[in-house]
């Protein structure tokens, strides 16, 4: 039978939704309630975002003595970008974090397939077992959405296309800061639903006596 997620392993997870959450209520409470423009709301939501993303590095030290490679790379990157946008006072760089992230995670991924080295099967191999071709198909899959993700954002977060797109719609003019949060926090729900969609790929493919897995969403965090 394949091993149940650990208590620690699922308080990690519940610390890296709340990161987001709080970032992205940070900016509409910032944006809507007190009023700033959108610069000023994206600069407090990332200070959120920096000490949330620190907390969550914490937490899964302390309770599973280890920095998983997954939250450890989301982690990371969120910091990194975070305090880079802190001190040139420039929310794009955080923007951007999402195209860097996601197009490394599809380098690595897509990359591998050639070689027939599978990275999720190193990470979640003792976890989940499942035969060479649903590895093969999971990291096919994987990178192609976290590619997808990564030419999406690059779109969403230039205005011009923004612009483009609202008057192609015949819609008011938005904001393209705010246009961005909405699709990041889009982008939340869409993992979330992706990852559910594979675990009918994995069933197929588990190896008999496995138990059924869990949906694992493909963004851990910020």
């Amino acid at each position: 039978m394949a091993d149940t997620p650990r208590p620690s392993s699922k308080l990690r997870q519940i610390v890296d939704f709340g990161a987001l959450v709080a970032f992205l209520a940070a900016y509409a409470v910032m944006r809507f309630v007190l009023k700033q423009d959108s610069t000023d709301a994206m600069l407090h939501a990332t200070w959120v975002l920096v000490g949330a993303s620190i907390l969550a590095l914490i937490v899964g030290w302390i309770s599973e003595k280890r920095l998983a490679p997954l939250p450890l790379l989301t982690g990371g990157f969120a910091l990194l970008f975070g305090v880079l946008t802190l001190v040139f006072h420039d929310p794009k760089l955080l923007q951007i974090k999402i195209t860097v992230q996601n197009a490394l995670l599809a380098s690595v991924l897509l990359g591998s397939l050639p070689l027939k080295k599978y990275p999720f099967k190193y990470l979640l191999g003792e976890a989940l077992k499942i035969t060479d071709a649903g590895w093969r198909g999971l990291t096919l899959r994987y990178g192609l959405y976290f590619a997808a993700v990564a030419i999406v954002n690059e779109l969403v977060r230039n205005p011009a296309v923004v612009e483009a797109a609202l008057q192609a719609l015949k819609r008011p003019p938005a904001d393209p800061y705010d246009v961005w949060m909405a699709f990041r926090g889009g982008l939340w729900m869409a993992s979330a639903i992706f990852g559910v969609w594979q675990v009918f790929f994995i069933m197929k493919h588990l190896i008999p006596d496995e138990a059924p897995p869990e949906p694992v969403s493909p963004d851990t965090g910020l």
